[in-house]
């Protein structure tokens, strides 16, 4: 709240004046990460308490003897099973028993439980059991949060769905509490207009769907800035781009192609490794795929015992900060080092409002990795830099690779904090000679907020053959009541278009379509996505070996059912002036550094004034690049 009544204060604006509010946060991503959420307990069908221990039955690191699964959210004590069965078609094999659920109660008030999960067998195609089991509970323990499995993730596969709901019941409390207080102090500080949520799949949501379904927010800061990124690609009439987002504390990499950055369904959170897909937490939710490491600005670098500089994951944070703050922080980090090499102004970071101390920037890196290496401290400093350098572009490859993407001939955008001062050198050892950096690169995450649409995301699986006792009339029904449930929540968003339901249903685009069919009797999905990519206009793909026409065998979980606000993008006025400098500085090879000067944001009519948010957004550029100012204002090279 410091940092809303400084911005209205600067920009000489009222409460009243404000037409919309967007936020996005990590407090839900650092819960899980950090195991502080609530105290959570599983309720499940009898003997499945054990699943998500189990999880899926391998290893993720066959040749690791000492690797370490991730832990589930609830500890196996507060796991409970109750009797009761629904087959896979949905059909009632044994009752709830309602007296064992009731028996749970004093069980959880004993245990403190803050938060239930209930997660019955195949629920998603029948949610009576889950909502009766609530009800019971609910009545006797009305302070507790509960979650429904079906209800998060209505979706096939046990083990997914419920460690989706886990999460999700391990952070509502809190994330409840936090979201009540937020909007409580809004409106006594006289705030009327609606505040959105940012989402980890890159849409804005209302805050009651944002107390229900948490778990949505995960990830949900750095969508911001990859739906920047698509944004300038399709401005600029970039085919490919690599988003690169560094901050603070980590940085984020996404690849965009054809002004769409890569979506997904699934996510894994509080991974073991940091780039082993298995070794961390299933999340089923709407996400922009991305790579994130622990490589920020405040990273800090050390020494290991193979006499080896190492930066991240570890952070100094905000508080005490990197040494340069002078706020008792003694470790080294990647912006003192940047700093040392003078890639920094100290008398106008942050506008000046932030007092930077160069000399203790140096004692920390001498004392810290210059001495144990025998190397003096601008050596030190290059050091630190090409290691989180090169810490970050091996990410990019890995996400690349995984992907079946190439990085040559992408546009890198950079953006955050941090990003612009390594943005160069990154893009040189990527094999990449465009690199795009935006107006109001330190903010950009809160610029994609304003660019995103008002969106929510519904997904079903059913079980439907695709021959000759196929339903499309059961089909049909099923995409209007996606299409309807969606479109209640979006609408909310619309809160000035007319009142008439033919008014609203004009601002809403909808995107309803069966997807991610299955051959019969197999496990894996197949991708009509890549089908109408390649084809434009089929609907699925046949199955490989199929002649054309002749019917196949599948059945498909109908997925996505997507309702939409679109929102302009004029909603700032960016400026920028353009000024370079010399550094004189032996590690950056002759680079110089383009200073962003007077960076501002503005309403319309009013005078650019606001101070940059962070004097770090400015540009490094290496030797051999030319650099230029767009008429649309975007620093490239």
């Amino acid at each position: 709240m410091t940092g809303v009544g400084l911005i209205l204060e600067r920009a000489k604006l009222q409460p009243a004046d404000i037409g919309l509010i967007i936020h996005g946060t990590t407090l839900a991503t650092n819960a899980v990460i950090e195991r502080k959420g609530a105290r959570t307990a599983l309720i499940v069908t009898d003997g499945h308490r054990d699943s998500i221990g189990m999880a899926y039955e391998h290893r993720f690191e066959q040749y690791d003897i000492f690797m370490d699964k991730p832990a589930p959210l609830v500890p196996r004590a507060w796991r409970f099973g109750v009797p009761e069965r629904l087959d896979a078609r949905g059909q009632e094999v044994d009752p709830l028993d309602e007296k064992a659920v009731a028996a749970l109660v004093p069980v959880l008030r004993e245990s403190r439980i803050e938060s239930v999960a209930i997660g019955f067998l195949h629920s998603y195609l029948d949610l009576a059991h889950e909502r009766r089991a609530r009800d019971i509970l609910q009545a006797a323990l009305p302070d507790l949060s509960i979650t429904l499995s079906g209800e998060v993730c209505p979706e096939m596969r046990e083990y997914d769905r419920w460690s989706t709901a886990c999460a999700n019941a391990y952070v509502q409390p809190i994330m409840a509490g936090y979201l009540g207080r937020l909007d409580g102090l809004l409106r006594a500080k006289g705030f009327d207009c609606p505040l959105f949520m940012m989402t980890s799949g890159g849409g804005l949501t209302t805050l009651e769907i944002a107390r229900l379904y948490p778990v949505r927010l995960v990830e949900s800061g750095p969508a911001g800035g990859a739906i920047l990124a698509a944004h300038l690609a399709r401005e600029c009439g970039f085919d490919r781009v690599l988003s690169f987002d560094m901050g603070g504390t980590t940085a984020k990499i996404c690849l965009i192609d054809d002004g769409e950055p890569q979506h997904s369904r699934s996510f894994e959170v509080a991974r073991e490794y940091r780039f082993m897909k298995g070794s961390g937490l299933p999340l089923r939710i709407p996400v922009i795929e991305m790579v994130e490491i622990g490589a920020g600005g405040g990273s800090i670098a050390s020494v290991d015992a193979m006499g080896r500089i190492g930066v991240g994951p570890a952070s100094a944070g905000s508080e005490p900060g990197p040494a340069c703050y002078g706020r008792g922080g003694e470790n080294p980090t990647v912006t003192d080092a940047d700093l040392a090499l003078g890639r920094i102004d100290a008398k106008r970071f942050a506008g000046g409002t932030i007092a930077l101390h160069p000399d203790r920037a140096q004692a920390a890196i001498a004392a810290k990795v210059a001495a144990p290496l025998a190397l003096d401290r601008d050596q030190a400093a290059y050091g630190i830099c090409e290691v989180v350098e090169e810490n970050m572009a091996n990410a990019a490859r890995v996400h690349a690779v995984e992907r079946g993407k190439e990085l040559s001939g992408r546009t890198l955008v950079a953006f955050g904090g941090a990003a612009p001062l390594h943005a160069a050198r990154m893009a040189e050892k990527l094999g990449i000679d465009r690199v795009l950096v935006p107006t109001g690169a330190g903010v950009g995450s809160a610029v994609g907020f304003l660019l995103a649409p008002v969106a929510f995301e519904i997904v079903r699986s059913r079980f439907m053959r695709l021959d000759a006792h196929f339903d499309p009339a059961a089909l049909r029904g099923l995409l209007a009541e996606l299409h309807a449930e969606a479109e209640a929540v979006v609408r909310r968003g619309a809160p000035r278009a007319p009142a008439s339901d033919q008014a609203v249903r004009g601002a809403v685009r909808s995107d309803v379509r069966p997807d991610d069919p299955r051959a019969r009797g197999r496990d894996h999905q197949l991708d009509p996505a890549a089908g109408r990519r390649r084809r434009r206009g089929d609907a699925l793909r046949r199955p490989a070996g199929r002649p054309a026409g002749q019917p196949g065998r599948a059945h498909a979980p109908v997925r996505p059912g997507r309702a939409r606000v679109p929102r302009g993008s004029g909603l700032l006025a960016l400026r920028s002036v353009a000024g370079q400098r010399d550094t004189g500085t032996r590690g950056d090879r002759g680079g110089r550094d383009l200073d962003l000067r007077d960076r501002g944001i503005r309403g319309p009519g009013q005078p650019a004034g606001l101070p940059a948010s962070d004097e770090k957004a400015l540009m490094l550029a290496q030797a051999g690049m030319a650099a230029e100012l767009s008429a649309m204002m975007r620093r490239r090279l």
